[in-house]
């Protein structure tokens, strides 16, 4: 699934569907594959577990 919707929809509605197509495709990743994700995630500072 591509990301190809114009880009004169508003910013907010982008978000939404940008969301929507990373939770799919992190919905199907492996353990190692998200267990490598999350170490990549977290060395760029993208997570921070002290919520």
């Amino acid at each position: 699934m591509a990301y190809t919707r114009p880009f004169d929809q508003d910013d907010e509605y982008r978000r939404d569907e940008l969301i929507r197509i990373i939770e799919h495709s992190v919905a199907k990743l492996t353990l190692q594959e998200l267990e490598a994700l999350y170490y990549d995630m977290c060395t760029k500072n993208y997570i921070n577990d002290n919520y």
